[in-house]
């Protein structure tokens, strides 16, 4: 069953209703076509401690200036986690090539404080661990208050300040690639610490840009999401109960439907993190020509890079890629070292300036990462639309096993309807008869038709009763399988 599906049976629900309640003032009834005309699909809110986020969908991180206020506290507004990047972030000023750390500061300041004026939802922000200001970047997340910070490219261990993160009320959620990672983690926090993470992002390896896995293991079934976020549970089981608290589970990588997070929630995940397709939204913080390369990209263009930071990526193959991996290279100005584990000289192109280009539009003079399934992307839209659809898709997986039998009802309901339309005439028909009749000269009307007319008048009443209370059995078992808690 389709969405289109769905939304005839509910307007049908609606119409049935409102006909019957017209004419049977039962109580139930009315509470059903009130919560009809509310009706809006729904899933499972994503609880990371006292954060709620009434949509389970955390949208990832995409640095050099991909997501931003904009795009951030658009999803927040749609009840997910919006989250800024902090890499890149100092291409947007215009003084980045005089003090790039300065200026990348600056702007994540002003990104995070934009984001709190546009919304009062959740704001998380992203930072790599591999970033030469890596404890700057986390300083202003924890002294501008943001709900959570996504540590990725890099293990969160050392040199944290896990007493300023709690006194400020900012969140921890490391990225990992491994349920091995992820016991590090937690046993090295537990140590130093006494402490663990707040939650845990597991991303796998359909995600988009840089990849926390080797070109063999992309493929491999045992890295995928369906292998490892049930061992990442397993993981966290034992730090849950030593803390008695929950550590909820956030998968991504190649999410693309609402289908795809149902299936990962099934799994045991709590949420999900998505990017690809917040990208081609309105409220995406880049060019609308980096927008439309997802719209126009094809399934075979999609590929790997080698990136300058000795990762691989995955992205939209272009000119500028092959050009680079023939060593023709353009000239380039390094602001400063802000990878500590990048090789621009060896790669023949600026990371960073690259795609900070493809940002601005430039799609010849840099490129576009994207996850596995962004051929998929026929258009933009809204950010409210899209979670909606999402929203949507999760909810007709999860009622699935009902779907049928309120299939059968609606049917039901519409033969009903039918016939109680049909016997509804008649009695108009044989009132006005037996009216008619009525208010005859005596001697025009046998006794014996006056009777038949009132039995016939009566009969129908009685079908019509019948009818109203067959319906109203049909709709109190339509609201038990749309109730949130039917499964």
């Amino acid at each position: 069953m389709n969405m289109t599906t769905l939304e005839t049976m509910l307007g049908t629900l609606k119409k049935v209703t409102e006909d019957i309640s017209k004419t049977l003032p039962f109580s139930s009834i009315q509470t059903f076509l009130g919560d009809l005309k509310q009706f809006k699909p729904s899933w499972p809110a994503l609880r990371i401690g006292n954060l709620v986020a009434r949509t389970p969908i955390v949208q990832g991180g995409m640095g050099v200036g991909i997501s931003l206020s904009g795009l951030a506290s658009a999803v927040a507004e749609a009840g997910g986690i919006g989250v800024i990047a902090a890499n890149g972030i100092g291409l947007l000023e215009k003084d980045y090539f005089q003090d790039g750390q300065a200026a990348g500061l600056r702007a994540f300041r002003r990104e995070i404080r934009t984001a709190r004026e546009k919304t009062k939802g959740i704001i998380g922000v992203n930072i790599m661990v591999a970033l030469n200001d890596f404890h700057q970047m986390l300083d202003v997340a924890i002294e501008e208050k943001v709900d959570i910070v996504f540590m990725g490219a890099g293990l969160p261990i050392k040199g944290l300040p896990v007493e300023r993160l709690r006194k400020n009320g900012v969140k921890v959620a490391p990225i990992v690639s491994s349920s091995r990672a992820v016991d590090m983690i937690f046993k090295m926090w537990n140590k130093i610490y006494h402490d663990i993470p707040d939650a845990v992002v597991f991303e796998g390896p359909k995600a988009g840009g840089h990849l926390g896995f080797t070109e063999e293991q992309l493929d491999d079934p045992s890295y995928q999401l369906e292998a490892i976020v049930p061992q990442i549970i397993t993981t966290l089981a034992s730090y849950e109960k030593e803390f008695s608290r929950e550590i909820p589970l956030i998968a991504g990588g190649g999410v693309y439907s609402g289908k795809d997070i149902h299936d990962i929630l099934q799994l045991g995940a709590k949420g999900v993190q998505m990017a690809t397709r917040f990208v081609a939204t309105d409220e995406c913080d880049a060019d609308i020509r980096f927008k439309q390369a997802y719209v126009d990209c094809k399934k075979e263009e999609i590929g790997l890079i080698k990136s300058p930071v000795g990762m691989p990526g995955r992205a939209i193959r272009n000119q500028f890629i092959i050009d680079s991996e023939e060593g023709r290279r353009p000239s380039f100005k390094c602001a400063w070292k802000c990878l500590a584990s990048c090789k621009a000289q060896d790669a023949n192109y600026c990371i960073s300036i690259a795609l900070n280009n493809a940002r601005k539009g430039l799609l010849r003079q840099g490129f576009v990462f994207v996850g596995e399934n962004a051929y998929r992307v026929n258009k933009i839209v809204p950010v409210a639309s899209l979670v909606e659809e999402l929203a949507q898709g999760y909810w007709l997986c999860e009622k699935q096993p009902v779907t049928s039998r309120l299939q059968t009802l609606v049917a039901s309901l519409k033969h009903l309807e039918g016939k109680y339309k049909e016997i509804q005439h008649q009695v108009v028909v044989l009132g006005k008869a037996y009216e008619q009749a009525l208010t005859s000269p005596s001697s025009l009307v046998e006794k014996a038709h006056l009777t038949e007319l009132r039995n016939q008048y009566n009969g129908a009443l009685s079908k019509v009763r019948k009818l109203q209370f067959q319906i109203t059995e049909k709709l109190i078992a339509s609201y038990f399988l749309l109730s949130p808690k039917t499964v």
